[in-house]
């Protein structure tokens, strides 16, 4: 089987390094492109330095020639920065991992739209871990589907610029589906002040931030005498690079498609 030849977005920050070791370390991968943007101090190093194993690539700023040699590019960038890349994977055909997150809707429809012609898996959360958290949470809600107080509990790094993360308000709305509510009319992120006593339908979101926290997630199902929590803790970065590169696998096999995480792991 012909190795996947990657390019990587944002190459130099903290999940492009991990993206990059990841697949250095992967048998069935090879690393094609690093890509910033045209004022980093990294661009023409090799990539592979940042990492502590130089390859041959250059980081470059030019899309076109990076995408040129690529089969799938892996963007954990911001959402202005992901929805130019994605326009550029669809003029040359490339497949594409979204793990960038706080898209508008608007953006969210640019990436069902580019899916008709080209593979994406587009995910809140790569991590396989993180997956089977979801499935998880869909069982919990179901079976405590009366009595239970529901909050979600996020934590991140201080350089994290959208709240709540992504990750979490998919928890918010796997929970709220299974109890056939509607996340936009049940949901609180935050309170202050006299709130009054809490609706039994509402689900809570709480964020944190700070240090380098890479990410905690927590669903509180709070009843009478009983508490039940549901957690994820990321200890590194290298689980969602290698939820990445297993995506990248899944879309070899799809001409077009817009898929996530659960599709890629079977879980559907």
């Amino acid at each position: 089987m012909e190795k996947i030849r990657y390019a990587i977005a944002g190459s130099s920050g903290r999940m492009g390094r991990t993206l990059i070791e990841a697949v250095q370390q992967d048998a069935g991968a090879v690393l094609a492109a690093a890509l910033e943007h045209e004022s980093s101090p990294f661009l023409g190093k090799d990539a592979g330095e940042l990492v502590g194993a130089p390859c041959g690539v250059r980081i470059t700023a030019d899309l076109d020639a990076a995408l040129a040699v690529a089969d799938c590019l892996i963007d954990f960038t911001r959402p202005e920065g992901t929805l130019e890349h994605l326009a550029a994977c669809r003029r040359h055909k490339v497949s594409l991992v979204i793990g960038t997150t706080g898209f508008s809707a608007q953006g969210k429809r640019a990436i069902e739209e580019a899916a008709r012609e080209i593979p994406v898996v587009f995910a809140p959360n790569m991590a396989v871990g993180v997956n089977a958290v979801f499935r998880l949470l869909d069982v919990a809600a179901r079976i405590l589907n009366e009595g239970y107080d529901i909050e979600v509990i996020e934590a991140h790094h201080r350089h994290k610029v959208d709240a709540p993360s992504g990750t979490a308000l998919r928890m918010g709305e796997l929970v709220a589906a299974a109890l056939g509510r509607d996340l936009s009319e049940c949901a609180v992120y935050g309170r202050e002040g006299h709130t009054g006593e809490r609706p039994a339908t509402q689900i809570g979101f709480s964020t944190i931030r700070g240090g380098d926290i890479v990410g905690d997630h927590t669903v509180l199902f709070a009843g009478a005498g009983e508490r039940i929590e549901i957690t994820h803790k990321s200890a590194s970065r290298m689980p969602y690079a290698l939820g990445a590169l297993r995506a990248g696998r899944f879309m070899s096999g799809h001409e077009r498609g817009l898929f996530d995480m659960q599709d890629v792991l079977g879980l559907r």
